[in-house]
C-alpha cells in the first residue's frame, strides 16, 4: 500500500524547496521528489530581487542569503545603457542580490531539512492519478519503483513538468524562434568595469563577474540565433561571436559551463486541476531576461504555501486554493509580457538600436525608472480582495488596502518595545495589527485562524497609514483587510 502524505512536492529547485519550507513551518507533512540525483552545480539564475529578499525576511532567513551574496544597487532591462535604480525603492532591500542559483538552492534545501522535510533525489514521477480524496504518484528511483499517495500534489518540476502533463493542463505559447549562448569562463583580458553590456548591429554581449577569476559571458549573435537549442556550445563559438560583436574575446579560456538557451514562451492554462497545483517554471517559461524566473517562482510558492497549509491543517475551504491562480496567473502573464518586450529590444537591427536609445533616454526620468524597477523587483504586485470574511467592528473597512503589499514597518508597542512588522510574521501566521490602544476586532472567518495579535503606535513618517486603524496581515505580507481609524 502506498505511503500517505499530506502534500507531495515534485521538483527540488528553489520553488519546490521554498514551498516545502512554508508547508513544514505550518506543520504539514510534506516530501520533495527531485529527479536529479545530485544538487545543481551550474547556476542559470544569478540574482535575488527585492521582493524575494522580502519573502525570505518574512520568515527571518534573509541573513543567510545576504552573507553569501553581493548587493547591487542597479538592475537592467534588456541590457539597456540606462540601469534601473533599485536604491530608491521602498523596501529594506533596495538592491538586487548577486547570488548564484546553486548557492540559493543549497541554502533553501538546508532550511527545508532543518524543518524536517525529506528531499528525495533521483526520483522521477511517471504516473499521476487523482480522485476526490487525493493523488497517487508512481515512478522510479535508484532503488526501484516507488509509490506515494498525497492529499495534494504540487508540480514545481520545471519547464518540462511531468506533473503538468500528467494532470492534463495545457501549456500554450510559442516554440523557440531564436537562441542565445552563455559561458562561465576565465578571462585573460577582463573589461575594466565590473559588468558591461554591448549592443550593436552585429549582436549583443554581456559580461558579468561570477566569482574570483570567473566571468559569465552572455551572447546574442544574429548569425547563430537559429542554431538548435540542443546543439552543444563550444568555447570557439563563444570566442568567435564575442570577437565579431565586441571586437575582443576578452582572452576567454577554461570554460566551467557552456549552455545554449531559447526564447520558448508559455503560460499554463490554469494553475490548479483538482488536487494538483503548479508553481514556478512548471506554470510559466520565458526568455531569461532580467533574471525574473527564479524570483517569480519563489513568490508563487510564498502565495501558495500558506493557503495550502490552511486547507490541510486549519480546515480552510478548498476554494481558498482557487485564489492562488486568481492572484498569481496575472503575475505570470505580466512576466511573459515584459520578457517578450526585452527579447524584442535585444534584436540586432538599426530599428531596434534606435528604439533602445529612446528607451534609455526615457529611463533617465526618475518616475519611469522607478516604475520599471518596481516591476522587475516585483514590489508592485498587489492582489484583489481575497474575500476573507470581514471582522466585527464599528469602524468602516478600507477596501483599497485589500491585497496590498506591506514593506517592513518599524513598529513600537505601547509599552515602548520596538518590533519590525516582518518579525511578527516569522511564524507564518496571520497578524492582527492594531494602531492605538483600542480593542482589536473579532475575526470569524469560518475556519480556525492562526493569528498573532499586535498593538502598536502608528509608524512615524508613513502618511499613507494616517487614517488606518489597523489591519489583518496575511502570512505572505499582503493585507487581508484594513479598517479606518
Amino acid at each position: 500500500m502506498a505511503e500517505v502524505l499530506e502534500v507531495a512536492v515534485v521538483g527540488g529547485g528553489p520553488t519546490g524547496l521554498w514551498l516545502a519550507c512554508e508547508l513544514a513551518l505550518a506543520g504539514v507533512r510534506v516530501r520533495v521528489f527531485e529527479r536529479r540525483a545530485e544538487p545543481v552545480r551550474e547556476s542559470r539564475a544569478l540574482t535575488l530581487h527585492p521582493r524575494s529578499l522580502e519573502v525570505l525576511a518574512l520568515r527571518g532567513l534573509e541573513g543567510r542569503f545576504l552573507e553569501r551574496g553581493r548587493p547591487l544597487p542597479t538592475g537592467h532591462f534588456a541590457m539597456l545603457d540606462t540601469r534601473l535604480d533599485f536604491s530608491v525603492l521602498d523596501t529594506r532591500f533596495p538592491y538586487t542580490l548577486f547570488l548564484p542559483q546553486a548557492v540559493t538552492e543549497a541554502l533553501l534545501e538546508a532550511r527545508a531539512r532543518e524543518l524536517g522535510v525529506d528531499v528525495l533525489r533521483g526520483h522521477t514521477v511517471e504516473v499521476l492519478r487523482q480522485d476526490d480524496e487525493g493523488v497517487d504518484l508512481e515512478g522510479t528511483s535508484g532503488e526501484g519503483l516507488f509509490q506515494v499517495r498525497a492529499r495534494f500534489v504540487v508540480g514545481a518540476d520545471g519547464a518540462r513538468s511531468a506533473v503538468r502533463r500528467l494532470a492534463g493542463i495545457a501549456f500554450p505559447g510559442t516554440d523557440v524562434t531564436r537562441t542565445a549562448v552563455l559561458g562561465d569562463v576565465t578571462l585573460g583580458e577582463p573589461p575594466s568595469q565590473p559588468a558591461i553590456g554591448i549592443a550593436n548591429t552585429r549582436g549583443g554581449v554581456m559580461v558579468v563577474p561570477m566569482a574570483p577569476g570567473v566571468h559569465r559571458i552572455v551572447i546574442n549573435d544574429p548569425l547563430r540565433e537559429h542554431v538548435s537549442v540542443r546543439e552543444p556550445v563550444t568555447l570557439e563559438e563563444l570566442r568567435e561571436s564575442s570577437t565579431r560583436i565586441a571586437g575582443t574575446d576578452f582572452g576567454m579560456k577554461d570554460p566551467r559551463w557552456l549552455s545554449r538557451f531559447g526564447n520558448e514562451t508559455r503560460l499554463a492554462e490554469r494553475y490548479r486541476e483538482g488536487r494538483v497545483l503548479l508553481a514556478g517554471d512548471a506554470a510559466h517559461i520565458h526568455f531569461p531576461a532580467g533574471g525574473q524566473g527564479l524570483n517569480v517562482g519563489l513568490q508563487d510558492a510564498m502565495n501558495l504555501g500558506w493557503k495550502l497549509a490552511a486547507v490541510v491543517k486549519d480546515g480552510a475551504p478548498e476554494a481558498l486554493l482557487d485564489s492562488y491562480m486568481r492572484e498569481r496567473r496575472p503575475v505570470g502573464d505580466a512576466l511573459i509580457r515584459n520578457t517578450l518586450a526585452q527579447t524584442a529590444l535585444m534584436s540586432a537591427t538599426q530599428e531596434t538600436l534606435a528604439l533602445r536609445e529612446v528607451m534609455s533616454d526615457l529611463l533617465r526620468a526618475p518616475d519611469l525608472n522607478r516604475k520599471l524597477a518596481n516591476a522587475i523587483g516585483a514590489l508592485d504586485v498587489g492582489y484583489a480582495s481575497l474575500e476573507v470574511p470581514a471582522p466585527r467592528l464599528d469602524a468602516p473597512l478600507l477596501p483599497e488596502w485589500s491585497g496590498r503589499r506591506l514593506c517592513d514597518l518599524d513598529l513600537t508597542q505601547d509599552e515602548g518595545t520596538d518590533v519590525a512588522l516582518y518579525a511578527a510574521l516569522h511564524p507564518g501566521r496571520w497578524l492582527m495589527l492594531g494602531f492605538g490602544s483600542g480593542p482589536l476586532p473579532r475575526w470569524e472567518p469560518g475556519w480556525p485562524p492562526r493569528a498573532t495579535q499586535l498593538r502598536a503606535r502608528r509608524p512615524v513618517g508613513r502618511a499613507e497609514l494616517r487614517d488606518v486603524g489597523g489591519m489583518l496581515v496575511r502570512p505572505d505580507g499582503h493585507v487581508g483587510w484594513a479598517w479606518a481609524a
